[in-house]
């Protein structure tokens, strides 16, 4: 979704979009079958999402002004126009890689504080903007590119012109209706990626579910939305509602949320996820003119999936696999959505650390994590820690019962340091 690009809703368009959407998965099946997908290397990678706020603290739609005057490379538009992105650099996992990856970020906040400054503005990191009010997500302040209006158009379409119902209950209660997608937008995260290879994939991502519950009860930063106090991070029940186009029609094709946990451990590949997001869900945006990625295969190429990329950019997995071309090479990645933004810097890197070393060290230690823990604890986890945060109590490994604070003291910080103790990065950078 971070494409400029015009995008297509008619059935015809949806229809063509849809043949080159599972010819885009065929490909991927035979670049699996061949070995095609790059092994070996390690790299990380991260999205950095920001709110632009005026002096009064409150959102300042500005994003389309200070985009223009950065003119810088990195930096991308959000749905909202007092939110941003910026993009780092993939960074092998060696060196000073994660104080290199500080500075970065260190430097494009900068950036964009120096530039919001000439409009008065400046720039939070936070999950949730606490001084948001619902009269901020009005469609004046959509970002005005073609692809949100026709992604709102879209989920209005699916909900059949219906509202959105916000319900969240925590120490308030909150019940709102809203009639866009800008309930969205009142999110900003630090979307960390990791590369792994087409054979690790299944075990790496189940490792990734897995302690998704435990990292972020460490990380929570968002418990207030329009001034009341709800989840410790009130962003994971925002966010999958915002963008829940499920009516109250149980014959709607659509039985799941779009952001989701998921349903089920990973077996054999990372086709599985794809093959369970095409059939579950409709799409919603097309492109023409898209390349035959059987043909680039045939040609000796290396295919772009520019419909799959299309179409997974609207599927909201908390984990989500992602599939890119770095260097030639094809390859695979998860995508750790479920990290908040800020509220520090050193807060989104020390989360970055734990959550790479932690998946990496429990992969090795547990490989028979699946038969330890079900399915249905891992996602009970993780809203275990979206309302309570440190408070929360997780059913872990071998049905054994343990607080979020003590799991992560105990087990999970040290196994981070075990598992990038494996790679050659600065010792410093890990303490």
């Amino acid at each position: 979704m971070g494409q400029d690009l015009v995008p297509e809703r008619s059935p015809e368009a949806i229809r063509v979009f849809t043949r080159a959407l599972l010819r885009d998965l065929h490909a991927l099946e035979r670049m699996l079958d061949e070995g095609m997908i790059e092994s070996g290397i390690r790299r990380f990678g991260a999205e950095q999402e920001m709110f632009l706020v005026n002096r009064g603290w409150r959102a300042a739609p500005l994003a389309v002004e200070v985009l223009e005057g950065l003119d810088h490379p990195s930096f991308t538009t959000e749905l909202a126009r007092f939110n941003l992105e910026a993009n780092l650099v993939p960074r092998v996992l060696e060196g000073r890689c994660f104080r290199d990856m500080e500075d970065e970020v260190t430097e494009y906040v900068g950036l964009v504080r120096d530039e919001a400054a000439k409009h008065d503005a400046n720039v939070i990191l936070a999950g949730i903007l606490p001084t948001l009010s619902k009269s901020d997500l009005s469609l004046d302040n959509l970002t005005p590119r073609d692809r949100y209006y026709a992604l709102n158009d879209a989920l209005k379409d699916l909900r059949q012109g219906g509202a959105w119902q916000l319900r969240i209950a925590g120490t308030d209660e909150l019940m709102i209706e809203h009639d866009s997608v800008m309930l969205e937008a009142c999110n900003t995260s630090c979307q960390v990626h990791l590369q792994v290879s087409a054979e690790e994939f299944p075990h790496y991502h189940n490792v990734a579910q897995a302690l998704t519950g435990p990292v972020l009860a460490g990380a929570v930063n968002s418990p207030l939305l329009f001034g009341r106090r709800l989840w410790a991070e009130t962003r994971i029940a925002l966010f999958q509602q915002s963008l829940d186009t499920r009516g109250s029609d149980l014959h709607m094709r659509e039985m799941s949320p779009r952001v989701r946990f998921g349903d089920g451990w990973t077996n054999e590949s990372v086709a599985e996820l794809f093959h369970q997001d095409i059939g579950s869900f409709r799409v919603l945006l097309a492109r023409s003119g898209l390349e035959d990625p059987i043909q680039v295969l045939d040609e000796g190429g290396v295919p772009k999936l520019e419909a799959l990329q299309l179409f997974n950019g609207t599927v909201y997995r908390w984990n989500r696999p992602c599939y890119g071309i770095s260097k030639g090479r094809p390859h695979l990645r998860i995508e750790c959505r479920f990290l908040p933004a800020g509220p520090t810097i050193i807060d989104e890197c020390a989360n970055t650390v734990f959550w790479i070393g932690a998946v990496l060290g429990a992969a090795k230690r547990f490989p028979d994590l699946t038969d330890r823990l079900d399915f249905d604890e891992a996602k009970a986890n993780f809203i275990a820690a979206s309302r309570l945060g440190l408070h929360a109590g997780f059913q872990w490994l071998d049905r054994s019962a343990i607080s979020a604070d003590r799991l992560i003291l105990d087990t999970l910080l040290p196994l981070a340091r075990e598992g990038l103790e494996a790679y050659p990065v600065e010792m410093a950078d890990v303490d």
